[in-house]
């Protein structure tokens, strides 16, 4: 069995209409949530082997907010990437790591919920990630491989998934 996180970024700024997508930060909301799902995170338990990372400048701040280590190695392939990239990704930067992190970006980790986990799977914490993958939520799948490279459809059952929200209500959704 291997151990997928995934950490999408905290809220970006949209307010810095003067840079391009991938150079946008956070904003104070952002900033809020990446410390406070990188506590949960360290709080989690589970000790991240290795941590592969978009290198768009709100999943660098989220991460540096975060704190959650070890120290990330930077993708290109994963900005704004589909599931079969990420997939892609993990199967061949994964290597012998028991546990991986990967940080990025919807749509590709909203999709990745329906791709990793078979019906046969889907439980409570399922049906919460599959409506919305919001900023700064962080999922866990236990997968049934023995090596990186046997990921695939299905082969998944979600036991975490957490959203800022979750860990305080004021960083719910604003109307």
């Amino acid at each position: 069995m291997k151990v997928l996180g995934l950490l999408r970024h905290a809220k970006s700024d949209w307010g810095q209409s003067d840079k391009r997508d991938f150079d946008r930060g956070l904003n104070k909301r952002g900033c809020k949530g990446a410390e406070l799902i990188g506590q949960h995170i360290r709080d989690h338990g589970i000790k991240w082997e290795r941590l592969v990372a978009s290198p768009a400048k709100r999943v660098k701040t989220t991460l540096e907010q975060a704190a959650i280590g070890p120290a990330a190695e930077w993708d290109d392939r994963l900005y704004l990437a589909g599931t079969e990239t990420i997939m892609d990704v993990i199967s061949e930067t994964a290597n012998d790591a028991g546990s991986l992190l990967v940080a990025g970006h919807n749509p590709g980790f909203g999709d990745m919920v329906f791709e990793l986990v078979a019906p046969k799977n889907e439980n409570a914490l399922f049906d919460e990630a599959k409506v919305k993958f919001p900023t700064a939520s962080f999922a866990v799948f236990e997968l049934d491989i023995d090596d990186w490279s046997q990921l695939r459809e299905g082969c998944g059952k979600l036991v975490h998934f957490a959203r800022p929200r979750d860990l305080d209500p004021e960083l719910g959704p604003e109307f």
